[in-house]
């Protein structure tokens, strides 16, 4: 019996196992699913397929530069108690490392690569991470910078991992200027880095708002409405500085834009740096976490 990339796919999801080890499994049992995974946990490669299925949305976000290579993942686990574990903390940095090392072009991609230092692949250490912890782990995303300087800050131990991205002249150490700026970026979450990346849809959505709140205030209803377009035209720079990383007022010193911050400190440096792109991942972000019922739990078992 043929089998599809289609049914690869399909057991890859049912099993957690690399892709590779799914197609032999396949080839061995003539493209019976069944019985693929029934190869498969014989040879131990699925002990883990039930974990598999069990949310994962605690662990680390990670950021480094690994030789000269900026590189943010998220790797998630069950609990926030496997993520302080040594082992795991370990794996996800093996697990950036490979990502600077083998460029890949993305998930899929990653998990088919070796793992930094071993012969084998980032999925086949993730299977084995599993067996010796014990909980579902998932390498989850990741975003790699290979020019120009990259400058990694991890917060509260994985919950949130930024990196900043910068083209820096003359020679200068940006090091404590983009950690001020990924420590910003923890902060705050600004929804845009510049005001450019503001598109025309959202500049008039929030003009409408304004005009809105305009007329359902007494004191405003009654001015004409070239007074209201001039005064939502002025809240719009209010959005910019709330809204877009770039032009927030630097927490360190609030007389300062972040963008002013940058190019002063690096003037003082001796050189000029321009802000670039960056990453921030908050661990667990968008992934929907199982509600325990503990008082349930616990009267099931005594009953």
């Amino acid at each position: 019996m043929a089998f599809t990339a289609a049914d690869v796919k399909n057991l890859r999801e049912m099993t957690g196992v690399g892709m590779m080890d799914c197609k032999k499994a396949l080839t061995e049992s003539d493209g019976d699913i069944d019985k693929a995974i029934e190869w498969l946990r014989e040879k131990g490669i699925a002990a883990s397929a039930k974990k598999a299925s069990r949310i994962a949305a605690e662990g680390m976000s990670y950021a480094a530069s690994v030789d000269g290579v900026g590189v943010v993942i998220e790797v998630n686990a069950e609990t926030d108690f496997v993520a302080k574990n040594d082992k795991f903390v370990n794996f996800v940095k093996g697990v950036a490392a490979t990502v600077a090392k083998e460029n890949p072009a993305d998930l899929d991609a990653l998990m088919e690569c070796k793992y930094v230092d071993t012969d084998m692949t980032v999925t086949q250490q993730q299977q084995e991470m599993v067996l010796v912890i014990g909980e579902n782990i998932k390498v989850r995303r990741f975003v790699r910078f290979a020019d120009g300087v990259s400058v990694p800050y991890v917060h509260a131990g994985g919950k949130i991992g930024v990196l900043v991205n910068l083209e820096v002249f003359g020679g200068i150490d940006a090091t404590e200027i983009g950690k001020d700026v990924a420590m910003q970026i923890a902060a705050l979450n600004p929804r845009f880095w510049d005001k450019s990346q503001v598109t025309q849809e959202i500049l008039d959505e929030e003009k409408k708002v304004m005009m809105a709140q305009m007329e359902n205030d007494p004191k405003m209803a009654s001015k004409p409405e070239k007074v209201k377009e001039s005064i939502a035209m002025g809240k719009l720079n209010k959005f910019y500085a709330e809204n877009c990383l770039l032009q927030e007022e630097f927490v360190k010193d609030n007389t300062l834009t972040v963008e002013k911050y940058i190019a002063s400190a690096a003037k003082a440096l001796g050189g000029t740096i321009t802000f670039k792109d960056a990453v921030r991942f908050a661990t667990g972000e968008g992934i929907e976490k199982k509600q325990e019922d503990f008082a349930a739990e616990i009267a099931s078992l005594v009953k």
